[in-house]
C-alpha cells in the first residue's frame, strides 16, 4: 500500500473524492489541477494551464480536461465526470474507478466489464506540456479509445461561454491536430503516439459547473468547447500517450518523453518527501528570473512570502543553490526598489514596510545553513544597504523614532501578512508601532552587526548594536503588558490587546529583547489561546471580533480571513520558540504535533499544505490548495528537528 492511495470506496463517494484536489507544475509558471476523480470544481482547474505573457500577467485554461471512453462491441463506457446544473453529474465516469494512487505519477485505474485501463499522468518540467499514459491491463476483445478534449482559452479568473468570435476550425499535425481559439493565444497541440482517427464534431457543453466557486460566492458555470474526438485501436499490454502542449512534437517520441518525466519523480513515499515535491512546485523560473510563487491555483510572487518561505523551500531540502539562484532575482528587485528604479521584476508588494526586514531574515536563515563569513561574501552590500536604507529614513512607510522603534502607517492600506481589505479598507488596520515589525528590526540590527562584526567593521557594527539597544529597551517597555504577553501595535493612546500570533516572532528569533522569563510567558498564553492541531490561530476565541469559519461571500471571508482562522505556516515559528525554551525536552511535543500536519497529506491538494484552517474544530481546510509559506516552515522544523535528533 503506498502513502498516498485511495480505494473505490472513497473514489466512487463524491462527497469524500471531490474535495480532493492534484497538482502539478512544470517550474515555468504553468501547471495541472483538478480533482483525483477528473472532475473540474473550480475555474482554476484544467489539464493545461499556462502563462500567456503577451495578454496579461493571469494563467490561461488551454484544455480544460479530457474525457476518455471505452468502445468494446460498439457498446461505449464514458469515464469523464462533469458538474451540470441542478447537481447533475454526468457522464459518471467515476463509477468505473477501482483504485487511485498518488505516490510516482497520478495513475488511476478503470474496470469496465473486462476491460481494466490504467491512466497516468506527468507534466513536462519547463515546457508547457502534459502527457497522458493509458495502459490496457485486461482486455477479452478489441478495444478502442476515445478522446474528446474540452477547451477554455481563457484567463484563471473569467469564464468562457458559447460566442461567435471563437475560432472554431483546427489543422491536422501528425497524429493530431492544433487548435487556436483566440487572437493572441498560442496554438494548442493535441497528439498521441499512435496513429489515429480525428472526428471532426463541434459542440459547445453548456453549463457545465464549479462548485467550489458556488460555494466561495463566485460565478461558477460556463461553457466548454468540444471540437471532436480521436479514436485510436488498443491492444491488451499496450500504452497510448497522449500530448497537450503549445509546440509540435515527434510523436514517435512521446513514449520515451513520458518515461523520462515518469522516472525524474521523487515518490511521495512520505510526510517529508509530500512536502519537499510541494516546494519544488513553487519555484517559477523565466528566462534568467527566478520566483517563488506565494501558491495555487491563483498567488503570483509576493515579496513578503518570497523571502518568509525561500529558507524552508530550500535551504531545509539542502537546495542552497536554489536559494542564491533565487536571491540573484530578488536582490535585483530590492536594489530597484532602493534605488526608486523601475521595477522590471515580477515580485509585488516590495513596498510593505516588513518586507526587506524579511529579507534579512531570510538571510540569516542562509548565514546558519552556510557560514556568517559566506553570507557576507554573498549578501553583506545587500543587508548594509538595507540597513542604511532604513536608518536614512528614505522607505516611505517606515520611520525610526527617537525611541529606536520603527512606526508604520497602517490605517489605510494593510502594512503586514494581515492584509485582507474590504471596500478598500484594511479589516485589521494595525498602525504604530507593530509588534513584528520591531522583533524583526531588533534581530536584523543585532544579525548585521555581528556579521559585520566578524568580517572586521566595528564601526557600523557599534551603531547597529547602538540602535538595537535603544531599540530593545523601548520594546519592551511599549509591547510587554502587566499579563505578560504582548500588545499587537501600539498607535499613541490606541493599544491593541488582542491575543495574536505576531508576538510569538520575538520568541522564536535568534536575537530578541525579551529575557527568557519573558518569552516563556508570551510562549505560553500562545499555547493556551492559539495553538491547534493545524497551526496557529490568527486572533483568541477570548478577544473581540473572532470570527473563525473562512467561509460564505468573499466579502464574509475577508472579514474571517485573520479573525481567527488557523494559519500552519506561524508554527513554524511557534516550534521554533518552543525548542529555544524547552531545547531537547521539547523534542516530542513538537514531534507529535505535527502529526495533525501530516494527516493532511491526503486532504485537500494531496502532498500538500492549504492556505489555512477554520479556527475551530473540525479545523477544515480552506483557500488556495497548496500555500509556499505553509509547506516552508514545516519543512524548517523538520529540518531543524534533525539537527536537534542528530
Amino acid at each position: 500500500m503506498s502513502y498516498l492511495h485511495f480505494d473505490k470506496t472513497l473514489m466512487t463517494n463524491l462527497e469524500e473524492s471531490l474535495p480532493r484536489e492534484i497538482l502539478r507544475t512544470n517550474r515555468s509558471g504553468a501547471y495541472h489541477c483538478t480533482t483525483i476523480v477528473d472532475c473540474n470544481t473550480r475555474k482554476y482547474h484544467g489539464l493545461l494551464v499556462i502563462p500567456v505573457p503577451n495578454l496579461d500577467d493571469e494563467n490561461h485554461v488551454l484544455l480544460s480536461s479530457l474525457d476518455e471512453t471505452v468502445i468494446q462491441h460498439g457498446a461505449e463506457f464514458n469515464l469523464g465526470l462533469h458538474k451540470y446544473q441542478g447537481n447533475h453529474f454526468s457522464p459518471n465516469g467515476h463509477k468505473y474507478i477501482r483504485d487511485f494512487d498518488c505516490e510516482h505519477v497520478p495513475a488511476t485505474i478503470y474496470r469496465v466489464g473486462g476491460v481494466v485501463l490504467r491512466k497516468e499522468k506527468v507534466f513536462v518540467h519547463y515546457e508547457n506540456r502534459i502527457l497522458i499514459r493509458y495502459t490496457l491491463l485486461e482486455a477479452h476483445s478489441p478495444t478502442k479509445l476515445r478522446f474528446r478534449p474540452f477547451l477554455a482559452f481563457r484567463s484563471v479568473r473569467e469564464y468562457t461561454h458559447e460566442n461567435s468570435v471563437a475560432n472554431l476550425g483546427y489543422q491536422e499535425i501528425q497524429h493530431g491536430i492544433k487548435a487556436c481559439m483566440y487572437e493572441g493565444y498560442p496554438e494548442l497541440f493535441m497528439q498521441l503516439n499512435k496513429k489515429n482517427a480525428f472526428y471532426y464534431d463541434p459542440n459547445w457543453y453548456k453549463g457545465i459547473e464549479y462548485s467550489k466557486e458556488q460555494e466561495r460566492g463566485y460565478h461558477f458555470n460556463e461553457d466548454l468547447f468540444v471540437p471532436g474526438y480521436f479514436e485510436v485501436d488498443i491492444k491488451k499490454g499496450e500504452s497510448i500517450v497522449f500530448s497537450a502542449g503549445i509546440s509540435e512534437v515527434s510523436s514517435h517520441k512521446l513514449e520515451k518523453m513520458y518515461e523520462i518525466e515518469a522516472t525524474d519523480r521523487t515518490p511521495r513515499d512520505s510526510f517529508f518527501h509530500c512536502l519537499k515535491n510541494s516546494a519544488h512546485q513553487f519555484h517559477n523560473k523565466q528566462n534568467d528570473e527566478h520566483y517563488i510563487l506565494a501558491g495555487y491555483p491563483w498567488f503570483r510572487c509576493r515579496a513578503r512570502d518570497l523571502f518568509i518561505s525561500l529558507p524552508g523551500l530550500t535551504l531545509s531540502i539542502d537546495e542552497i543553490d536554489e536559494f542564491e539562484d533565487t536571491m540573484k532575482t530578488a536582490e535585483k528587485a530590492i536594489m530597484n526598489y532602493i534605488n526608486d528604479s523601475f521595477v522590471g521584476y515580477k515580485i509585488y508588494e516590495m513596498g510593505d514596510p516588513d518586507v526587506l526586514l524579511w529579507a534579512i531574515w531570510a538571510l540569516q536563515q542562509y548565514a546558519k545553513e552556510t557560514s556568517k563569513k559566506q553570507c557576507y561574501a554573498k549578501y553583506g552590500y545587500l543587508m548594509n544597504d538595507i540597513i542604511n536604507f532604513i536608518l536614512k529614513r528614505k522607505h516611505h512607510n517606515l520611520f525610526i523614532h527617537e525611541n529606536g522603534l520603527l512606526y508604520t502607517n497602517g490605517t489605510e492600506k494593510p502594512v503586514t501578512w494581515m492584509n485582507s481589505t474590504v471596500d478598500g479598507q484594511p479589516v485589521i488596520p494595525r498602525s504604530g508601532y507593530i509588534v513584528e515589525i520591531n522583533a524583526l528590526w531588533y534581530n536584523a540590527l543585532k544579525f548585521v552587526a555581528d556579521v559585520n562584526r566578524e568580517e572586521g567593521d566595528f564601526v557600523f557594527a557599534d551603531i547597529l548594536d547602538s540602535h538595537a539597544e535603544k531599540a530593545g529597551v523601548s520594546f519592551v517597555d511599549k509591547f510587554r503588558n502587566e499579563h505578560g504577553y504582548l500588545l499587537d501595535y501600539v498607535d499613541g493612546n490606541m493599544m491593541d490587546w488582542s491575543v495574536r500570533p505576531n508576538m510569538i516572532f520575538t520568541v522564536a528569533f535568534d536575537y530578541s529583547p525579551l529575557d527568557r522569563a519573558q518569552k516563556k510567558q508570551v510562549l505560553d498564553i500562545v499555547t493556551k489561546e492559539l495553538l491547534t492541531p493545524k497551526g496557529i490561530r490568527s486572533l483568541s476565541p477570548k478577544s473581540a471580533g473572532y470570527n473563525p469559519n473562512y467561509v460564505g461571500t468573499q466579502t464574509e471571508r475577508d472579514y474571517a480571513y485573520h479573525q481567527g482562522t488557523v494559519w500552519p505556516w506561524l508554527l513554524g515559528f511557534y516550534m521554533e520558540a518552543y525548542l529555544r525554551i524547552y531545547k531537547m525536552s521539547g523534542l516530542s511535543f513538537v514531534e507529535r504535533h505535527l502529526i495533525g500536519l501530516e494527516d493532511e497529506m491526503n486532504d485537500h491538494c494531496i502532498g500538500s499544505l492549504p492556505e489555512l484552517f477554520d479556527g475551530n474544530p473540525p479545523f477544515k481546510g480552506r483557500g488556495a490548495v497548496s500555500f509556499a509559506m505553509n509547506v516552508a516552515e514545516i519543512l524548517r522544523i523538520l529540518k531543524l528537528l534533525s539537527k536537534y535528533n542528530y
